[in-house]
């Protein structure tokens, strides 16, 4: 085999199929800016912070909101470090662990769900939960959801514990594009349902364990800081949603 067609061949398998995150990946989205604890509104499980910096979660169940206003692109770096040492299955009865984002996450009952599947599937997925007047877990629980199919999608490798990965989605209008590792994963038409409500963006977590760093595109004259007129005060905690 000649020095030109060993390159060759290692680039293609390179392009085609490249490794998994070993360290940190880089943001792509330098427009977005890092949010802390302290601009996190978690209404269910824990969300701590590590000396690192970076934000960390080991319950069987997360989820928060940023207390801010935002635009409807949220990216999420994170290290995948295994399941949660509790179990909790989703309302379906499957023992699935996932993260994921929000958008335009009204309440418990109004919002879009951007979810990578790590068992027992690896796939994204997407789904809508809509609940007209209702707004609080205990009035709508899990019902609402609705799956949206993509326009194109690709299927990913499972992930490994111990394995960097981004998730990034972006929202404009009714197109909904996702990135994962960089590359667009998913893209798809949410329909004009999602006028219905609207609220910041955020993230969940179920039965693993993770730290991340999580990045919103933040509202406002001044993203340094939290105005009580961009502010959301209404931070409960909930069953779930």
């Amino acid at each position: 085999m000649s020095a030109k067609t060993f390159i060759a061949g290692a680039v293609f398998v390179f392009v085609c199929c490249p490794p998994a995150h070993s360290t940190p990946p880089a943001t792509s989205s330098p427009f977005l800016q890092a949010i802390g604890k302290d601009k996190l509104c978690v209404t269910n499980g824990t969300v701590t912070t590590l000396p690192s910096g970076k934000l960390a979660i080991d319950t069987p169940s997360s989820r928060a909101v940023v207390r801010v206003r935002t635009t409807q692109t949220a990216e999420i770096r994170f290290r995948y470090l295994g399941p949660s040492e509790g179990s909790r299955p989703l309302a379906s009865g499957e023992l699935r662990r996932q993260i994921g984002l929000k958008l335009r996450a009204e309440d418990a009952c109004n919002l879009l769900y951007v979810m990578w599947h790590i068992e027992p599937d690896s796939k994204f997925g997407v789904s809508i939960k809509r609940n007209g007047g209702k707004h609080t877990f205990e009035e709508c629980h899990a019902n609402g959801y609705v799956t949206i199919k993509p326009r194109k999608s690709v299927e990913r490798l499972k992930i490994r514990p111990g394995e960097y990965h981004t998730l990034r989605a972006e929202l404009k209008g009714t197109e909904l594009t996702l990135f994962a590792d960089d590359r667009a994963v998913w893209e798809g038409t949410v329909g004009t349902g999602i006028a219905e409500f609207d609220g910041p963006v955020g993230l969940r977590t179920d039965n693993a364990r993770f730290e991340f760093d999580f990045y919103a595109h933040l509202l406002g004259s001044d993203r340094s800081s939290m105005t009580r007129g961009d502010r959301i005060d209404r931070c409960q905690p909930s069953s779930g949603d």
